[in-house]
C-alpha cells in the first residue's frame, strides 16, 4: 500500500431498495462510486455522534419553542 493509501474492509449489509437506487443515482450524477458515498454517510453520522451536537433544523424549533413557551415553562419550574 502506498503513501496517502487508506486501507478497507469488505462487508455485506442489507437496504431499503429505493434509499439504494437514489443512493445510486446521486454517485452517477455526482461521477463518484457508491462506496465514496457510503463511506461519506459513514463518516457523517460517526461525526454527529460524536460531536453531541444537535442538527440546524432541530436546534431552531428548540430555541423557538423556549421562547414561545417560556412563559409555561415557568410556571411549570413553580
Amino acid at each position: 500500500m502506498g503513501a496517502g493509501e487508506i486501507s478497507r474492509v469488505k462487508f455485506t449489509s442489507q437496504a431499503d431498495p429505493r434509499l439504494l437506487e437514489d443512493m445510486k443515482a446521486i454517485a452517477k450524477a455526482e461521477g463518484r462510486q457508491l462506496q465514496a458515498l457510503v463511506e461519506e454517510a459513514f463518516r457523517d453520522y460517526v461525526d454527529k455522534k460524536r460531536s453531541g451536537h444537535m442538527r440546524p433544523p432541530v436546534k431552531t424549533a428548540l430555541e423557538r419553542t423556549l421562547r414561545e413557551r417560556e412563559w409555561l415553562y415557568k410556571q411549570l419550574a413553580k
